[in-house]
Order: C-alpha cells, then sequence, then structure tokens
C-alpha cells in the first residue's frame, strides 16, 4: 500500500501547515518538519509521495504582480482558429509579460474566446503594446479578442483543509 494511503495524520499535518506557502527560509521543510514533530526526511518523503499520486500537483512560487509594481493587468480573451490553438497557445505562454494562458471552451453565442492569456504591465500604455505584440504573433489566427482589466486585487489561495 503507498505510504500515502496510511492514515496516519502525517501528510494532513504537512498540507496544513504548507497551505498558506512555505516558509521563507533557506531550509523551510526543516521549520515544517519543526512545526509538526516529524524528522525533516518524512516531510520530504511524503511530500514527494504525495505530488506522485497528485495530491500536490506543483510547489512554485506565487508572486504578487501588483507589490511587484505591474499595476496594469489585463486578462486577454482570443478567439482563435481551432487547428492553430495548440502551438499559438504555447507561443503566447512562453512570453515574459504573461503569467499564465490557458484554452477554454467556448459559449457560443455570447462567448467566442478559447484563448486566455494574463497580461501583466508596470500602466496601461505597456500593457496595451503587449497585447499589440501577441495580436501579431496569433495573425490571422485571430478571429476576435477582448481585454478584461483588473479593478481590484484579490486574495488568491488554493484549497484549505
Amino acid at each position: 500500500m503507498p505510504e500515502i494511503l496510511k492514515n496516519d495524520g502525517i501528510d494532513r499535518l504537512i498540507i496544513k501547515s504548507t497551505q498558506e506557502g512555505l516558509p521563507v527560509t533557506a531550509r523551510p521543510y526543516h521549520v515544517i518538519a519543526e512545526r509538526i514533530g516529524v524528522d525533516v526526511c518524512t516531510v520530504m518523503q511524503r511530500i514527494n509521495t504525495m505530488q506522485e499520486a497528485g495530491i500536490i500537483r506543483r510547489i512554485g512560487v506565487v508572486p504578487n504582480h501588483y507589490k511587484l509594481g505591474y499595476r496594469a493587468n489585463g486578462m486577454t480573451v482570443w478567439d482563435i482558429v481551432d487547428e492553430r490553438i495548440s502551438e499559438l497557445g504555447q507561443e503566447v505562454g512562453e512570453l515574459d509579460f504573461v503569467s499564465h494562458c490557458y484554452r477554454r471552451p467556448r459559449h457560443l453565442p455570447e462567448w467566442p474566446y478559447n484563448l486566455f492569456a494574463m497580461v501583466h504591465g508596470y500602466n496601461r500604455n505597456t500593457t496595451e503594446q503587449y497585447i499589440d505584440y501577441i495580436r501579431e504573433i496569433l495573425g490571422d489566427a485571430v478571429r476576435s479578442y477582448d481585454v478584461l482589466y483588473s479593478t481590484r486585487l484579490l486574495k488568491k489561495s488554493g484549497l484549505r483543509i
């Protein structure tokens, strides 16, 4: 039986201890181990096992773009011909000023957009230039697009247990 299925409560303690983020220190797993009363090897092995099992999808940095000075953040939505969306979505997603890019189903006739890309700029003018650049990349594969600008910063968080 995989270690993850041994209902001993350690995995839950690790998740609860990390769901607000990893400690900002050179040795975050040591801090977690101390918090929950187990050795650091156990913490690291359990996190690895939970990742392999798909319980933890990824460990990564979630920047606060507003605190970094990006004040003109816009979710661009694009109606892209289906035959090219994978190729073009990959290209847009690799741009430095795009934090995430993904395909979504259309909801016709009200919502024809199938490619979403979050664009970050220090000001509206810069963001508009970035959007124009994306438009050039997408070329004639674009049928229409729109930009939904952020009007306020919402608290971002994942699932909490």
